[in-house]
């Protein structure tokens, strides 16, 4: 099991990368506190809303009757006829502040403490950062704590809607944990800072994801069938694109050491295992260097991690397209053309796609000339 210190940073990477994050764990075991201290360490503003004494319109917006038009006559007079009017949802006060200050922490506590009705209103707050008609700024990530339901004060299980939008981490505690903290303070995770463009980085890590789903396709989707499985992290294609999200993030942020952590918390144990070991196992090469050397590349023997390595190469051109980068990946493509023609034809769309404005059409576009024209890419 990760100690606290693992469990934090991953927080740090999920809060850097939007994903929303939730932490399981007894109650009085520290989990408000360390996110509050984080926020506050960072000097972010921190919203704090305990799910379980809210209703269903603190989430989904509170009904409220508005006019439409421009009231009175020019003369002053009343209007003949009335004034149209239309119903807006308003948000809370704590989802206002967020939007002022366009960024922050909305800090969901007590979740396993929701009743069904409130789970079901907070779906499009979770993913989506939307309260009542007000979109909560790009600056804004969504953590979550919850107790075990058989620990919480009249606890639910998650519904699974619920639970496949959140990064689930457990938060561990031990005597050692305790003792320190007591003695010597209690440690703050710090946030991480990952490069602007660090999202290009997300496309090269779904195709690795991709590569993988076509050797286990059975894992894209695999909803648990019991309630309190359902209500924890399980594969899905959302959990997956969140997966190589975090991925990415933690390999762009230098947080190697928690990549498997958030992986597991957002598709589940086993899935998420499989995934890492299969990654490690293909030892696929850096997209950037084949980039910078396409003579250098080689193609894996095995077809899944073929297609993988040679996504990976159209995902990066895709990410940063310029003409000369461009003609390098044609070039890799054409390489990988001569020993596997398939599985090139199969990956070559997603570059066909990126050609820049102008750029001259290479000759290794040649090879995969007739399936492009059949895709209308190609003229």
């Amino acid at each position: 099991m990760e100690d606290q210190a693992v469990v934090g940073h991953a927080v740090a990477v999920a809060v850097a990368a939007r994903v929303p994050v939730l932490l399981w764990g007894a109650p009085g075991t520290g989990k408000t506190s360390v996110v509050t201290a984080m926020a506050h360490a960072a000097g972010l503003p921190c919203e704090t809303v305990i799910a379980s004494i809210r209703e269903p319109s603190d989430f989904a917006g509170l009904p409220v009757v508005a006019p439409v038009g421009t009231g009175p006559d020019a003369d002053g007079a009343p209007a003949a006829t009335a004034a149209p009017r239309r119903v807006d949802l308003a948000p809370p006060r704590w989802a206002e502040r967020l939007a002022s200050a366009g960024r922050g922490l909305l800090f969901f506590d007590e979740v396993s403490t929701a009743p069904p009705a409130v789970q079901a209103a907070l779906l499009r707050v979770v993913l989506e950062r939307t309260v009542g008609d007000l979109a909560l700024p790009d600056g804004v990530a969504v953590v979550a704590a919850a107790n075990p339901p058989e620990q919480a004060a009249d606890g639910w299980d998650l519904s699974a809607p619920l639970a496949n939008r959140f990064c689930h981490l457990g938060w561990p505690v031990d005597g050692r944990t305790v003792a320190d903290g007591l003695g010597g303070g209690w440690g703050v995770p710090s946030l991480v800072e990952l490069p602007d463009a660090w999202e290009r980085h997300v496309a090269v890590a779904r195709t690795w994801v991709a590569g993988f789903l076509r050797v286990r396709p059975d894992l894209a989707i695999a909803v648990p069938d019991d309630a309190a499985r359902a209500g924890r992290a399980w594969p899905s294609p959302r959990t997956w694109d969140m997966a190589a999200r975090l991925l990415a993030a933690a390999r762009v942020g230098g947080a190697d050491d928690v990549a498997s952590v958030l992986v597991r918390g957002c598709v589940g144990a086993g899935p998420g295992i499989e995934l890492l070991t299969w990654i490690e196992e293909a030892d696929l090469p850096d997209p950037e260097l084949v980039l910078a050397d396409p003579e250098t590349f080689v193609l894996p023997e095995r077809g899944d991690r073929a297609f993988a390595a040679l996504s990976s190469v159209a995902a990066a051109v895709v990410g940063d397209c310029t003409p000369e980068r461009w003609a390098a990946g044609w070039r890799v493509f054409g390489l990988a053309g001569e020993t596997a023609p398939d599985v090139a034809a199969a990956a070559a769309r997603a570059l066909a796609r990126a050609r820049p404005p102008g750029a001259p059409i290479p000759r290794e576009v040649r090879a995969f000339a007739p399936l492009l024209r059949d895709a209308g890419l190609l003229m």
